[in-house]
């Protein structure tokens, strides 16, 4: 990666490993997972039974990390795919939810 160093202003190059971004990933990919728990454990029932039965599925440019839908996979036990475009749906998403009256005063609130 080349810029500028920001200690003393000059231009530099540095090289960055796939286990330097493993490493600088890893907190916060657990902070996911427990945030997935989490949320799964204070699921109520007939919604868990969907989410066992259809998965997880993965959107925002987290969707992206690759080998996360695999770990959490691995994590939860629990199918998880990833959206057809991830980075595009969170939006279209709320914009249909904008659309109808009864989301539109949920999120207008939250």
């Amino acid at each position: 990666i080349k810029g500028r160093d920001l200690v003393n202003g000059v231009p530099k190059e540095i090289t960055i490993t796939q286990a330097n971004i493993a490493e600088a990933l890893s907190e916060p990919i657990g902070s996911i997972i427990e945030g997935v728990r989490i949320a799964l454990e204070n699921t109520a029932p007939e919604l868990a039974a969907d989410i066992v039965d259809q998965g997880i599925v993965l959107t925002g440019g987290g969707a992206l990390i690759r080998g996360l839908d695999e770990y959490l996979r691995e994590e939860t036990g629990l199918p998880v795919s990833i959206a057809e475009d991830p980075l595009s749906c969170v939006a279209l998403g709320t914009g249909r939810a904008m659309e109808d009256p009864i989301y539109r005063g949920v999120l207008m609130t939250a």
